[in-house]
């Protein structure tokens, strides 16, 4: 039998206004925490802060201009909420540290799988 996810769970599986603020609101502290693999995302709606683990096998630095805070990154990851294994995925522009994003519940395999990915 498969496990509803959590209510928290399931309202940020729908895209929405998110932003990127710890430790502060900067292209720069953004690249930092990229750099450790490891990003803070805030879903504005509902308030809830995840810490998610990158898998850059799915993140897409392309278009980003750091230094400048031009561009965008995509960034995909995983994390445990409220006991639910999920991806987030996040899109945001470097000027604004702001964009959007979303969390899809993932089986225990894929959630090895990228979280082993990411450790690499």
């Amino acid at each position: 039998m498969k496990k509803e996810p959590n209510e928290l769970v399931n309202q940020l599986t729908k895209e929405q206004d998110i932003e990127c603020a710890r430790p502060e609101k900067t292209a720069k502290a953004l690249k930092d925490c990229i750099d450790r693999d490891y990003v803070h995302v805030m879903f504005k709606k509902t308030g809830t802060e995840v810490g998610m683990k990158l898998d850059r096998r799915f993140c897409k630095f392309d278009e980003a201009d750091f230094q400048n805070a031009k561009g965008k990154v995509y960034m995909v990851g995983g994390l445990t909420l409220n006991y639910d294994k999920v991806k987030c995925t996040a899109e945001i522009n470097l000027e604004t540290c702001e964009g959007k994003g979303s969390l899809e519940p993932v089986s225990d395999e894929d959630y090895k799988v990228m979280m082993a990915q990411s450790d690499k």
